[in-house]
């Protein structure tokens, strides 16, 4: 079934095509929510939620060939909405003053394709809710500060500050897992 059909019989909302579509995206979303997630268990009731708003607004969508980016940007912000009502204030309240660490190069591209993207993850994973959130929002989805600051209700420098304490913080744990900075770069 081509593309364009899928969406058109999930419109209708025939159970048949719903199960495709569930089977194409599954791991594709699943994926998208390990990275918001502290656990399995976690990410997987996230994807079950975000899976149902996705069917729930399919209608929305006019053109067809545009699902891919659509349904990661609903399950992106199924995630986040889903942090900000359970951890919120832990979320934005984390501090780690003693990380003195920076990167000097901004070519986070190069630092992404040097390293094992599962040891990558792996720390990404390690860090408090609102560093991990806004490093996954800006590196690896795109998300600009301000649409950062929009989605999770913060200021655009609040966006700031917790990407720059969580790519220190990020380093610091590569570096314990025997990554020393100018590997990276």
């Amino acid at each position: 079934m081509e593309l364009a059909e899928l969406v058109k019989a999930c419109q209708r909302q025939d159970s048949r095509a719903q199960a495709v579509f569930y089977d194409r995206y599954k791991s594709r979303l699943l994926g998208v929510c390990l990275r918001y997630a502290k656990t399995v268990a976690e990410a997987e009731d996230i994807f079950q939620e975000g899976i149902l708003r996705i069917f729930a607004k399919i209608n929305d969508i006019q053109n067809p060939q545009a699902i891919d980016n659509w349904v990661k940007t609903i399950m992106v912000r199924h995630a986040i909405d889903y942090y900000n009502q359970v951890t919120r204030k832990e979320m934005l309240s984390t501090s780690h003053e003693d990380v003195k660490l920076d990167w000097e190069n901004n070519d986070y591209t190069l630092l992404f394709s040097k390293l094992d993207i599962s040891l990558l993850l792996e720390a990404i994973n390690e860090l408090p809710d609102g560093y991990r959130i806004v490093i996954n929002m800006h590196f690896i989805d795109g998300y600009k500060h301000a649409e950062i600051a929009e989605m999770l209700g913060i200021k655009e420098v609040t966006s700031r500050s917790q990407l720059l304490k969580g790519r220190n913080l990020l380093i610091k744990k590569l570096e314990q897992k025997g990554i020393k900075q100018h590997e990276i770069f």
